[in-house]
């Protein structure tokens, strides 16, 4: 479970992105120049990224952890390692 700090911090990266993702939108229906779309583009990604590894931080720190104290650990090795080699490509 996220603690409540980490949550607000990962809510206001999603609303940021969400935002963003609706400016660039309203940029491509403008025909805005395409370089400064892909740079917001790439924006929207270092947020996502960055909530998506706080949301693992957490998941490590507290599910993990509980898993291995209750010996299922290997389990949730499994799963972090699915998600690392999904984020790896």
């Amino acid at each position: 479970m996220i603690d409540t700090t980490e949550k607000i911090q990962v809510l206001n990266l999603l609303k940021t992105s969400q935002g963003q993702i609706g400016g660039i939108i309203k940029m491509l229906e403008e025909g805005r120049y395409c370089v400064d779309i892909s740079k917001q583009i790439l924006s929207v990604q270092a947020l996502l990224k960055k909530a998506n590894l706080t949301i693992i931080s957490q998941h490590i720190k507290h599910c993990v952890k509980q898993a291995f104290e209750q010996g299922q650990g290997s389990e949730k090795v499994d799963e972090i390692m699915e998600v690392i080699d999904k984020y790896a490509k």
